[in-house]
């Protein structure tokens, strides 16, 4: 990964360039993703691609979870994911005591008004959570009386991820059900600041809040090439681009040398972890990367997770686009992740410890 040398805002005209702060070193690399190595599948998908959610029984390939939970509800998550019609993606939110058995899928936000910049559907899952700590609950966080989350999205119908693509900023009462908290996008390939290397689409974001400040980690494309960025922010309304994006790039020959996306950042300790997933050698792998000051970025080169690791072929084409929860009640991580295969496009799960497997049916 190359070193980043701009500093974070603008650099006053008489002041002389900062150091470059040197990349992680892989001893270090290696003992920071040790702890997310090695983990243990789930046999089936937790939600199938064809949920069959009651009034959207067209919205088929389940993607992009992301777990959270709500104050006064300490025994009870909650999943968010997308599904896709035909035309566009809308998302949904399904509801677990186990983390394992996730039931009542609903809609949380479908596709904005026509002729908009969210007309071609919203993916939800950026929220605004009271921690990022690794460990924390995903508690939902009120600001100004209302729960947050960025969103990705579309402006067109009629196909899959029809370009560009855009993000904004949706507020809810419940937690549950999702609007729009802007009419305009927050982040648009008609910024000032778009630079070339996103200049074709913008996809999902990432929201953290630390020392007062948001920051947005997401994926964006110059063609088929896709790297991460990050904007930042003192409203969640209006974003102003890192200047030295990307901040997590694509490697050639890597298990990232197509994509590096779909980041996911958390406080680990005394320094952050992003998992994202990298493209290359012919799958989608769940990997990770390291900071210390959120800025600075050094990616491990070998991936968590291969595509293809899962014995009953759940995901030999694609893992990616991970949920990572910690339940304190039996010490262990559960990683949801978009785990395509032999049945489909749907949510996978890994855990940091081996969870009982439930018994096979009956033979008929």
């Amino acid at each position: 990964m190359a070193i980043l040398l701009a500093a974070l805002g603008n650099t006053p005209a008489a002041e002389t360039t900062p150091a470059p702060v040197p990349d992680i070193d892989r001893a270090t690399l290696d003992a920071w993703s040790a702890p997310y190595r090695q983990w243990h599948y789930w046999p089936d998908h937790v939600i199938a691609a064809e949920p069959n959610i009651p009034g959207h029984e067209k919205f088929k390939n389940t993607d992009v979870p992301c777990v959270y939970q709500l104050p006064g509800q300490p025994d009870k998550w909650y999943m968010s994911f997308i599904a896709f019609d035909g035309q566009g993606y809308n998302s949904f939110v399904a509801e677990s005591t186990d983390l394992l058995k996730w039931s009542n899928p609903r809609l949380a936000m479908g596709f904005g008004p026509a002729g908009e910049f969210d007309a071609g559907g919203c993916v939800i899952g950026a929220f605004l959570y009271e921690s990022a700590d690794i460990k924390a609950p995903r508690l939902l966080k009120k600001r100004d009386g209302k729960f947050w989350s960025l969103y990705g999205c579309y402006p067109r119908q009629g196909g899959y991820e029809l370009r560009p693509g855009y993000e904004g900023v949706a507020s809810s009462a419940d937690g549950l059900t999702w609007q729009r908290a802007k009419p305009t996008p927050t982040l648009a390939v008609q910024d000032a600041d778009c630079a070339a290397w996103e200049k074709d689409c913008i996809y999902q974001p990432w929201l953290v809040e630390h020392d007062g400040r948001f920051y947005n980690f997401y994926n964006a494309a110059n063609g088929n090439h896709e790297q991460t960025g990050l904007a930042m922010s003192d409203d969640l309304l209006t974003w102003k681009r890192h200047p030295a994006n990307p901040v997590v790039t694509t490697r050639a020959g890597g298990f990232d040398s197509e994509y590096a996306s779909d980041p996911k950042v958390f406080r680990d300790g005394d320094h952050w972890t992003m998992i994202y997933f990298g493209v290359g050698h012919g799958g989608a792998h769940i990997m990770a990367a390291f900071s210390r000051d959120l800025l600075h970025w050094t990616a491990h080169p070998e991936p968590l997770y291969k595509a293809g690791g899962h014995p009953g072929g759940l995901d030999q084409q694609y893992a990616h686009k991970i949920s990572l929860v910690f339940n304190p009640k039996n010490d262990t991580f559960y990683l949801y992740y978009c785990a395509c295969g032999n049945k489909g496009r749907g949510i996978g799960l890994l855990t940091s410890k081996p969870l009982a497997q439930p018994a096979p049916a009956p033979a008929k």
